[in-house]
């Protein structure tokens, strides 16, 4: 299919939102998205995503306590932390430090953090990815983020900083949805729902190749797969997951 073709379908997609759209001319739209609309999507999303994702977090997370530090400890950064539904998978006693751009995910993640408590939290922070200067440098055993490097501002500037705050020899964990093969008529579909999908959810973007940025970036080891999370009528089927090592 044609560019042509992708504007075409862009501009019926953009029709069909044209109220939010109007909503987001005016101003409104962005404030009721990140403090009404998205924190409430992305609890409900969650749900879904969970249950067709729990074999690659599971496996994901298998070695995480492989991590901890020479005192026993296991201090864990989370980026991105949302409503917390990775909280599940992390090993009992684990010390973990939320933080979220969007300070408005407080509901969820207080229902999460009661469901979870094996583990100890230890503060909340209302950061950007790409700058997290509250964090002291080489300070945790581990960094976590799902669902999040589709959306920060800056990929190569969030992962600067999550090298930064690792220890030596920790680890960084990560499950993102991401481009589809460019040949693909998934990868048509995200091109043609890029401009409104980014709109309507809060700056998600539908075709960022994350594994290049992790590639390129200075992990001395990276363990990474491609997968497919069974997310009918979504883009976001495509996925990677894996860890690397600092």
């Amino acid at each position: 299919m044609t560019e042509p073709s992708i504007l075409f379908l862009r501009a019926c997609l953009a029709l069909l939102a044209m109220p939010i759209y109007l909503l987001s001319f005016l101003g409104i739209w962005e404030p009721f998205c990140k403090k009404v609309f998205f924190p409430f999507f992305l609890e409900k999303l969650s749900v879904v995503h969970e249950r067709k994702a729990k074999k690659q977090k599971q496996e994901l997370f298998r070695n995480l306590p492989d991590f901890k530090s020479p005192s026993g400890d296991l201090k864990l950064l989370e980026i991105g932390t949302g409503c917390g539904p990775n909280f599940q998978f992390y090993p009992p006693g684990c010390r973990v430090t939320c933080t979220d751009i969007n300070p408005n995910f407080q509901q969820g993640l207080s229902r999460s953090m009661n469901k979870n408590q094996h583990i100890q939290y230890e503060r909340f922070l209302v950061a950007a990815a790409d700058d997290l200067h509250q964090v002291p440098s080489g300070s945790v055993d581990a960094v976590v983020c799902t669902l999040v490097l589709c959306s920060v501002r800056d990929i190569n500037g969030t992962l600067r900083e999550v090298l930064r705050v690792l220890r030596p020899g920790g680890a960084f964990y990560f499950l993102e949805h991401v481009a589809a093969d460019r040949s693909s008529w998934r990868y048509f579909w995200q091109q043609v729902c890029y401009p409104t999908w980014k709109l309507v959810f809060d700056g998600c973007c539908l075709t960022r190749e994350t594994w290049k940025n992790l590639e390129q970036a200075n992990f001395s080891e990276l363990s990474l797969q491609h997968t497919n999370v069974a997310l009918p009528w979504t883009p976001i089927e495509p996925h990677i997951f894996g860890y690397a090592v600092k």
